[in-house]
């Protein structure tokens, strides 16, 4: 049988964050490696890794096409799965449907709002969910469980490293709309948010990294609840900024610290 796959993604998690955390949990699967998103944002990052492709290595002299093709190639280990390639997934270029195809259970719990299951990326699972609160990765964990005999495919965005990490948003500067991401409908354009000190970057940075040690102090748990040989894998959709060269947070910004995004991959077999 394939193998089962937990893909936990931690929403705007830079990689200099993961790093500096303590992961033990996390670290099991193997070492972690700096790559980067295609985008800038959650939805068309998520977008782009449910087509398969995960956050790349920006490998030199070689041909954008070549590192497609190895990248979907990388899926007959992962899953177990053999004649895996670039023509399986296409005309869909959708994962989801692929792992459809070989007979998996695809279950999603997503923290974002704009990953709601009204949105396109809800195509092609079983079971979507969006979190009531973004900051439920004990929520999230809870809910992952093993139905019948198929292979599973769970699919997680957590929250917790996002803005505000945790933080009480009453304890910070006023950033619109919803978690800081999308303006109030009746906003005027003005704009009225206060920005933060270099001294609330340097805390809201530290406190991104203190949110990573919640989530591997619970990734036990996850890991816990799959039997041998499922694969995991952990990475981001995006980075952060907290203070460089003037920007804060993510989204329409051209800085290497928004594109910088961990990787590590694995199986548990005890």
């Amino acid at each position: 049988m394939p193998n089962h796959l937990v893909w936990v993604t931690l929403d705007s998690c830079r990689y200099d964050s993961f790093i500096a955390a303590a992961t033990p949990n996390m670290s099991r699967l193997g070492e972690t490696k700096r790559r980067y998103s295609y985008a800038s944002w959650t939805s068309p990052s998520h977008f782009v890794m449910l087509m398969g492709l995960l956050p790349h290595s920006s490998p030199p002299h070689v041909f954008a096409s070549d590192v497609y093709k190895d990248e979907y190639t990388k899926w007959v280990d992962r899953l177990g799965i053999q004649g895996l390639s670039f023509k399986t997934f296409v005309p869909y270029l959708w994962f989801p449907k692929v792992l459809q195809d070989h007979g998996y259970r695809t279950c999603a719990r997503v923290s974002m709002p704009v990953l709601n299951p009204f949105t396109p990326l809800n195509r092609n699972f079983d079971d979507y969910r969006l979190m009531q609160n973004h900051f439920d990765f004990r929520g999230i964990v809870d809910s992952v469980q093993l139905t019948g005999s198929q292979p599973h495919f769970f699919f997680l965005n957590v929250g917790e490293t996002h803005y505000p990490y945790m933080l009480d948003p009453k304890s910070l500067p006023h950033v619109s709309g919803v978690h800081g991401v999308l303006k109030r409908l009746d906003d005027s354009g003005e704009a009225t948010d206060e920005f933060f000190s270099l001294d609330q970057m340097e805390r809201l940075r530290l406190q991104q990294i203190r949110c990573v040690e919640y989530v591997d102090s619970l990734m036990g748990e996850l890991m816990a609840k799959m039997p041998a040989n499922t694969h995991f894998i952990v990475t981001a959709d995006h980075g952060e900024l907290f203070g460089e060269d003037g920007y804060f947070g993510h989204g329409p910004i051209m800085h290497p610290k928004v594109f910088e995004v961990p990787f590590l991959e694995g199986r548990i077999t005890a």
